[in-house]
């Protein structure tokens, strides 16, 4: 039984309503007009308690009528005939109305505020709605009225009859009524019970001593209005949301007066006219706004909502209306419109029966919007009708704060500093955001209520919920997604693909990017992310039900657990496309719309929740000025070692993330547009990248269609792999294994390289059958040598090497293109030692592979395409060098060929081939040289001009000849191959010879220039130097390019047979020059006699030091063969001498030891006569 304390109304009323549902003959009514009391007699008890007694003498009925009148017929009682209210009717109301007593009561109530009523009107207006509420004979006319509404609706046909429980039954469930009298009824009686809060059953018990406390009013008759007393329960209102809110100074209303306070707000909300204060405090609102809406199920409360924060709007009328949607907000049931939208759905998805909560809880609109959301989002129907509402009532959460009591509490702090004045139009939320996301002070309690809010209202489902951002981004979505229809979840995907680009507003960015702070930090916010990907992050990453929250998992948890295995590596469990689902591994679907996710929260760190936790100090720390897009990541990226270890681990592996899915890096992708659609578009197609659209742009860095944010943003991504191998996606995964095997403990990524490159180096010079890195590992290690050849800050060891230098010699020169390297070589002569020492090594490993000489290979890409197509890699350079003087040779090519040999006749170490050619031959004539020298540092070509007097001496070995007679004509025809030369001459070439270097030609014009002013050479050294080359030239005519051209068709005609080499061809020359019947050419003829003039010159200067010398310049003559046969001649001549002038010798030998032998004779008989004489002394004695 609907007893009063349950349904806290009571019989609310029961009129003459007879009249009203009648037809035009009341006397055809007469069954109800009998059921009907003599209302006379009704207004004469009633005014028997009335102090005035001129009222009950007024209020006699007349025979025959009944007290409403409604209808036409009869002489009933008619409160326009009475004479405390005749005036004031005939002054306010229209005449027409005049015989219908509920009308007249309806225009008495609604009077404008500006007039007045007398006061023995209001007390017979008063007595006259008491009587018709307490009498229960007027039961029988509802029961009359609604005869086939009462048999539809089961609870009220089983009310007892006689106490008034009927007609409050038929109050609650009036919206189920659809009979259209008695519905009638039963609004007219409503609005009568509504203008007191007295004539509601229970209420003035239940409430009296809130009345009394919160001051809202008095009970006394005559001290208020008495048919006005809504202000009361306005007032009542007010002190129920101050408690919710817990303002200062609020008082705690009793438990039983807040259930009849929101039974009073749920019975009046179908029609605005019951809520007595808001209908005085909008009614010229409503003439305003709503003029053409019809009153009834709420349509003018919704009007006026959405009217809330016009500027037109009265501030009295705003600050009612916000206190019914506080009262919305606190039981749903007080919006007629959403409660019969939304019963079905609500019974449904038992969303009011949950016994682990709270009743109060359940009837909160926040409830009910999360249960039929979580339904919504589970793919579940919810009618069109209740999600309408539910639409326009998360609009409504979101447009004004202070309808959520949690805002209001935690938040209010921050809302007094930084977002006073911002009421209006979702202005203080979205500030609130600003707040948490940009400062990152805000109280956590707040930031719950605001991440709570963001769930309730679920903007991401539909952008339109967010009024501040749908009017910030109208012009984009026009523009940027006008082919999304409006209200599509695809419609924040869709700004945010243009977040930071042309067509994005500075006002759009912002309110965009508040929004999507709050978003990612829930997973379920995002409707397309949700429904791809709840079966998999409630299977792999324990994640709950829409509607369920977890106090234990930090916020971006699910979304991080996600993309995590979005990004399996084969290590960790992925498998092939063709292979069943793995329990590891994400759905297509799912990985898919993580991966879009990821690509555009990449654009703000701080839509990363995980690192923009651990790495909160260290972005203050490092990173406070960056304000720009994408700056504080690659800010974190640059300062990577000096992070904490949390904030490096997770920019780490974000930065691991991006190796393998280059797209997640938004900006630098829409930079890189253009060269990708020309060169790179087939690769950015592929749903999996891998890594293979980084290496594309890489490699079209410099392209034409390459810009300078692409370059630069893609030049910083390659400085940021170099600190961890594992930022390559593809060298990791190529060179993991072999890492772990070769190169334990090291991390940075040119160690690695290095690492693993010294050991093929090592393995192939020792020809090893099974070299120790795996092929697939050595093909990408190649990718990665070439890639840090393009730029010096790509090798951290040489660009600290040369930092200074490079401030010093290279300030101007961009980075890039090798350009930096470039200048440090060109300078290489006023480098520090160890800059130097760095660079000579990194030309040395640049000789031994070409392919490593950035600058090179760039300029000479065509060149190496049309003549060294099939050459090998290591022999690119020798195959450019032998087609460098080709017609179709590029000038540019051949001008960085020319450069590349210069550095190579510098030092033999710099040319591979000539140093395994002369292997044997440098340290067997060449040693003092090498005791001399320093590592790094070099020769200045002083051992290959040793060589070069050996091949004239020709001692060499055929292969280290070879390589030398190639050297030597090269040389020959540029003066600049020749360091020595070139170092010698320095002031002597610019003195003498300054027109040929002018002309450029690199035919010989200048070595033959100083040839023809030896005479004039002052600098020993020089002269020295062109000596030896006048000596070189003996030995082969290939090495004297001017005689060799002025000589060609005479070599042809007269020497064809003759190999070259050895100087064969020159003698072969002389030999025809000496020949008179031979006839050579004119200019081959002169060259030929300047040449001999030159020789003999240079031996008068510098004659041979020695035997060894002299038969060196005898035997490397072109007139060897006349020399040693004159020589031979000499010889015999002198022989036939010899025997001559040995018989004449032997002859006067003989005749002297036959003179000298008679002598002695003589002498013996001399010395015998003397021994006989006395006086004889011995001659040796005399001595």
């Amino acid at each position: 039984m609907a007893a009063c304390g349950r349904v806290q109304l009571p019989l609310l009323f029961v009129a003459l309503s007879a009249l009203i549902c009648s037809t035009e003959g009341a006397k055809s009514q007469g069954g109800v007009n009998d059921n009907v009391a003599d209302t006379g007699e009704i207004i004469k008890s009633g005014g028997a308690a009335l102090q005035d007694g001129r009222l009950a003498a007024a209020s006699q009925p007349r025979r025959g009528g009944g007290v409403g009148g409604g209808g036409g017929g009869g002489g009933g009682w008619r409160l326009s005939e009475e004479q405390a209210c005749r005036e004031d009717i005939t002054r306010l109301c229209p005449k027409h109305s005049w015989s219908n007593n509920l009308a007249v009561l309806e225009c008495l109530q609604d009077r404008k505020e500006d007039t007045e009523i007398s006061a023995d009107c209001n007390h017979l207006l008063w007595n006259y709605k008491l009587n018709l509420t307490k009498d229960p004979k007027f039961e029988s006319v509802a029961v009359e009225v609604c005869k086939s509404s009462i048999s539809e609706i089961k609870e009220c046909a089983a009310e007892e009859r006689g106490k008034g429980y009927l007609v409050s039954c038929l109050v609650d469930h009036r919206v189920n009524i659809t009979e259209y009298q008695c519905s009638q009824y039963i609004t007219k009686m409503t609005s009568i019970i509504f203008s007191n809060y007295r004539f509601i059953c229970g209420f003035m018990e239940k409430c009296m001593d809130d009345i009394n406390t919160l001051r809202c009013g008095s009970v006394n008759i005559g001290e208020k209005d008495l048919h006005s007393q809504g202000e009361v329960v306005a007032c009542l209102e007010k002190g129920l949301v101050s408690e919710v809110e817990e303002q200062p100074g609020h008082y705690t209303i009793r438990e039983e007066c807040k259930k009849a306070i929101m039974r009073v707000a749920e019975l009046s909300s179908d029609d605005f006219h019951l809520d007595r204060h808001l209908y005085f405090a909008c009614r010229d609102d409503r003439e305003r706004f709503c003029e053409n809406t019809a009153a009834g199920e709420g349509r003018v409360y919704k009007c006026l909502f959405n009217h809330k924060f016009e500027d037109t709007m009265s501030g009295k009328c705003r600050e009612a209306l916000s206190t019914r949607q506080k009262l919305i907000a606190q039981d749903y049931k007080v919006s007629y419109s959403l409660a019969k939208a939304c019963k079905q759905d609500l019974r449904k998805y038992r969303c009011s029966v949950d016994t682990t909560l709270p009743r109060a809880r359940e009837a909160k609109l926040s409830y009910l919007l999360l249960c039929l959301e979580s339904a919504v989002h589970r793919g579940r129907t919810v009618s069109g009708e209740c999600q309408g509402e539910m639409l326009d009532y998360r609009r409504m959460l979101m447009e004004d704060y202070s309808l959520s009591p949690e805002i209001v509490l935690h938040c209010r702090g921050e809302i007094d500093t930084h977002c006073s004045g911002l009421h209006h139009k979702g202005r203080t939320l979205h500030c609130l955001m600003r707040v948490s996301r940009d400062k990152g002070i805000m109280d956590n309690m707040c930031q719950k209520a605001l991440q709570t809010l963001i769930q309730e209202t679920d903007p991401g489902a539909d952008y339109r919920i967010d009024r501040a951002l749908n009017e910030a981004c109208e012009s984009v979505i026009q523009t940027a997604c006008k082919h999304i229809r409006s209200g599509d979840p695809m419609i924040l995907s869709c700004l945010m693909e243009h977040l930071y680009t042309d067509k994005m507003v500075e006002d759009c960015e912002h309110r965009l990017l508040e929004l999507q702070y709050f978003i990612s930090r829930d997973w379920k916010l995002d409707p397309i992310l949700y429904r791809k990907c709840q079966n998999d992050a409630a299977r792999i990453c324990h994640a709950h039900a829409w509607n369920e929250t977890s106090e234990f998992m930090p916020p971006g948890a699910v979304f991080s657990c996600l993309y995590r295995h979005a990004y399996r590596t084969e290590e960790q469990g992925r498998r092939d496309s063709s292979e069943p689902q793995s329990d590891g591994l994400l759905s297509r679907d799912c990985k898919t719309e993580v991966q879009r996710i990821l690509h555009q929260r990449a654009l703000d760190v701080k839509l990363d929740p995980d690192l923009q936790r651990r790495c909160m100090t260290d972005l203050g720390k490092w990173c406070s000025e960056k304000t720009e897009p994408g700056q504080e990541l690659e800010c974190l990226q640059d300062h990577l070692e000096d992070l904490g270890s949390e904030c490096r681990d997770v920019v780490g592996n974000l930065t691991e993330l991006e190796s393998e899915d280059i797209q997640i890096e938004a900006l630098l992708i829409r930079a890189c547009e253009p060269v990708i659609q020309s060169h790179c578009h087939e690769v950015a197609d592929n749903q999996i990248d891998t890594g293979d659209l980084m290496e594309c742009l890489i490699l079209n860095k410099h392209q034409k269609e390459m810009n300078e944010k692409c370059a630069v943003g893609v030049t910083h991504f390659q400085l940021i792999q170099m600190k961890d191998f594992r930022f390559s996606y593809k060298f990791k995964m190529a060179c993991k294994e072999d890492v772990l095997k070769l190169c334990p403990n090291i991390k940075k990524k040119v160690d690695v390289v290095i690492c693993l490159s010294t050991t093929v180096r090592n393995d192939t010079l020792q020809e090893v059958k099974d070299q120790r890195v795996s092929m697939k590992c050595r093909r990408q290690l190649r990718v990665e040598e070439l890639e840090m050849s393009e730029d010096i800050r790509l090798d951290p060891d040489l660009y600290e090497s040369c930092r200074q230098d490079i401030k010093d010699h290279c300030q101007n020169v961009l980075f890039g293109n090798a350009q930096v390297i470039e200048c440090l070589k060109e300078s290489k002569k006023h480098l520090t030692q160890r800059c130097h020492q760095k660079i000579f090594k990194l030309q040395e490993n640049e000789m031994i592979d070409p392919e490593l000489d950035f600058q090179l290979m760039r300029v000479c890409k065509q060149m190496i395409r049309r003549f060294c197509s099939e050459s090998d890699s290591k022999n690119m350079l020798q195959c450019l060098k032998q087609n460098k003087n080709s017609e179709l040779m590029d000038p540019k090519c051949k001008q960085m060929i020319t450069k590349r040999q210069i550095t190579q006749n510098t030092d033999y170490r710099l040319n591979p081939v000539l140093r395994k050619a002369c292997k044997a031959d440098i340290p067997k004539f060449c040693q003092p040289i090498l005791n001399k020298a320093k590592d790094d540092n070099e020769l200045e070509g002083q051992v290959i001009s040793c060589l070069k007097l050996k091949y004239a001496d020709q001692r060499l070995s055929p292969d280290c000849e070879d390589q030398i007679r190639v050297i030597l004509q090269e040389s020959a025809l540029d003066y600049r191959l020749d360091p020595q030369l070139q170092m010698q001459c320095t002031e002597e070439i610019p003195r003498l010879c300054a027109e040929e270097v002018a002309a450029q030609e690199q035919t010989g014009q200048v070595e033959e220039c100083l040839k023809v002013n030896l005479l004039k050479i002052k600098h020993e050294g020089c002269k020295k130097e062109v000596l030896n080359i006048l000596k070189e030239s003996k030995a082969d005519i290939f090495v004297d390019p001017v005689l060799h051209t002025a000589c060609a068709l005479d070599i042809k005609h007269q020497c064809a047979a003759i190999p070259p080499g050895r100087g064969r061809q020159m003698s072969c020359l002389m030999e025809a020059l000496q020949d008179k019947r031979v006839r050579l050419q004119p200019e081959c003829k002169k060259r030929l006699q300047d040449r001999i003039d030159m020789w003999s010159y240079a031996a008068k200067v510098a004659p041979a030091e020695g035997f060894g010398d002299l038969a060196t310049q005898v035997l490397s003559s072109p007139a060897k063969s006349y020399i040693l046969t004159m020589m031979g001649m000499c010889v015999v001549l002198l022989f036939l001498m010899g025997l001559l002038c040995g018989r004449i010798t032997k002859r006067v030998t003989q005749e002297l030891k036959d003179r000298k032998l008679g002598d002695r004779c003589t002498v013996n008989g001399l010395f015998s006569q003397a021994r006989n004489r006395k006086d004889y002394t011995p001659l040796d004695q005399s001595y």
